[in-house]
This record gives C-alpha cells, sequence and structure tokens, in this order.
C-alpha cells in the first residue's frame, strides 16, 4: 500500500534521479541541439513504455473522446513546455540558476491557484516554506553573479514556471483516476507530438548515436558512444524519475509535491561539486540547508483543508 511517507520518498527519489541524469545531459548538450535532446527523450519513453504496455495492459491507456482535449493539454503544457521555457531561457543565456530560481516558483503559482481559483485553504506553514525554499534557491545559484538580462530567455524561464505549476495540478487531477504509467505515456505522448510537428524527425542528427562523447569531470578521457547517453537520458533522466514523481504524487498534494520537486536543483549542484569538482562556498551551503527545511515544513503543512463557511 502506498502511504504518504512512500510518496515522499518516490518523490525524493525522483529528484536523485532528474539530478544524477543532469551530468548525462551535460555531456550529450555538447554534440546535440537541446531542444534535439527533449523531443529524443520524450520519442524515447513513449516507444518503451507504449511498447510495454501495448504487449501487456493495453486496456489502461483507453480514452474517451471528451478526455482528449484534456490529455493533449497535459503533455504540451505539462511535459513540451517545461522543457522548452527551461532550454530557451539557457539558450538564450539566462544564468541557470536564475532560470532555475524562475521556475521553481511553480509552488507559488500552486498554492495561489489553491487559494484564489479552487477557493481551498493554504496553510500559513506552506507559504512559509515555499519562501524559505525559494530564498534558498536563490542563496544556492548566486544569481548576482553573471547576471545578464534577457527579456525573451526571462519569458522563456517564467512560462517554464507556469507549466510546471500546470504539470503538477495536471498530475494531481489526472492521477487520481489513471495508473502513472498510462499518464506518463499520455505525457509524453502529446509532448513528443509537439516536438515531432516543429522539429521533423527527417532532420534529426541522426550521426549523434555514433558519435564517441568524453565524459569529463573525475573520469575525463573516457569516452562512451553516443546512443549509450542517449539511452541512459532516456531511461535513467525520464521515464525511471517521471514514473517515481507520478507514483508518489497519488498520496500527495501538488503544493507539497512541487516544494519536493526543490531537491532536485540542491541535488544537482552536490552531484557537480563530486563530479566537475565544482565545490560550494559557505552561503550556497547555507541555501541548501535553507530549502531542505522549506521542503520539511511543506511536508508538514494542509493544504487541500476546505475553509469554514
Amino acid at each position: 500500500m502506498l502511504t504518504k511517507h512512500r510518496g515522499e520518498f518516490l518523490l525524493a527519489l525522483g529528484a536523485l534521479f532528474f539530478s544524477m541524469s543532469g551530468l548525462v545531459v551535460t555531456v550529450i548538450l555538447k554534440h546535440l541541439p537541446a531542444f534535439r535532446l527533449a523531443e529524443v527523450r520524450s520519442v524515447s519513453a513513449v516507444l518503451i513504455l507504449g511498447s510495454y504496455v501495448l504487449l501487456t495492459r493495453p486496456e489502461i491507456i483507453k480514452f474517451k473522446l471528451s478526455e482528449l482535449r484534456g490529455l493533449a493539454t497535459y503533455g504540451v503544457v505539462g511535459f513540451a513546455f517545461v522543457n522548452f521555457g527551461y532550454l530557451l531561457g539557457i539558450q538564450r543565456g539566462v544564468p541557470l540558476g536564475l532560470v532555475l530560481i524562475i521556475e521553481f516558483t511553480a509552488p507559488i503559482w500552486i498554492a495561489l491557484w489553491i487559494k484564489v481559483v479552487r477557493k481551498g485553504f493554504v496553510a500559513y506553514e506552506m507559504w512559509f516554506a515555499v519562501l524559505l525554499s525559494f530564498i534558498g534557491l536563490i542563496l544556492i545559484s548566486q544569481v548576482w553573479e553573471g547576471f545578464k538580462f534577457d527579456l525573451i530567455g526571462i519569458t522563456a524561464a517564467v512560462l517554464c514556471a507556469f507549466a510546471l505549476a500546470a504539470y503538477f495540478l495536471m498530475s494531481e487531477r489526472i492521477g487520481k483516476n489513471r495508473e502513472p504509467i498510462a499518464t506518463l505515456i499520455f505525457g509524453m505522448g502529446f509532448a513528443s507530438i509537439f516536438w515531432l510537428v516543429i522539429l521533423p524527425p527527417w532532420s534529426f542528427p541522426f550521426e549523434v548515436f555514433s558519435e564517441e562523447m568524453d565524459l569529463g569531470g573525475i573520469v575525463a578521457g573516457t569516452m562512451l558512444p553516443g546512443w549509450v547517453l542517449i539511452g541512459i537520458a532516456a531511461i535513467f533522466g525520464t521515464v525511471v524519475p517521471y514514473m517515481l514523481v507520478l507514483t508518489g504524487m497519488r498520496v500527495l498534494t501538488a503544493s507539497t509535491s512541487s516544494v519536493i520537486g526543490m531537491l532536485e536543483p540542491v541535488m544537482a549542484g552536490a552531484f557537480a561539486w563530486i563530479w566537475f569538482a565544482q565545490s560550494w562556498n559557505f552561503i550556497q551551503l547555507i541555501g541548501a540547508a535553507i530549502v531542505l527545511v522549506g521542503i520539511y515544513l511543506a511536508d508538514r503543512a494542509k493544504t487541500v483543508k476546505p475553509e469554514k463557511k
């Protein structure tokens, strides 16, 4: 039986896989454009999971025509737009730390949606937890160093934040009636359609699969073919973490899940510290501690209790 604590563990584990895969993605992006990587990860996830489900339990991906619009919105906004905004922000030269901070304002928009649109109750502890986690991310990323303003890049990062908030809210709703694997197939399926339309497959640089790529960091000089690293990014950086997150969300609220997701940049920084010897200073360590406190408070807060009239 999936309990609240197991759900929290699964989300934290999902953040761990997302952050670890960032090391592989960093290597791949030296050989493949960012949007193409997003495309191949989506398509690969659908092919892997879709093939398995069609051979074992095809009935779980049946849907009514009336559900089509919602599922398509979920895939395009919740999956494709998150990657699109994130990657475009970086491509435009906005510092990665600033992009991550803007992206992880998602818990704020989720809390506001619950309070203003749903007319639900958001505990003061949740607001405080979001504020703490947000401050912690600012300290970790130290965005005041090398800040560059680019209107398109900042707008893309804001789009990413809204899309991420929508992802958590829609996952919470869709996940009540569908198994995580089916939810992920629909999400990645419509995201793949989006990418294949704007980036036709016949123009894909297929030679990247045979290129030798240097892992860099503490194992600099170790070479692996592109298809191995892309496969790792597709399976352990996409399929596995998304399955963990969507499974954990079945017993957690969207707001709590989004705050736990803030573990990802903290863990990513820790792995970069180990792999690329990118050591953190005292301010960044304080920031990481503040994020963890914020996540703890968010976990204790009640966010969906109906208001008394």
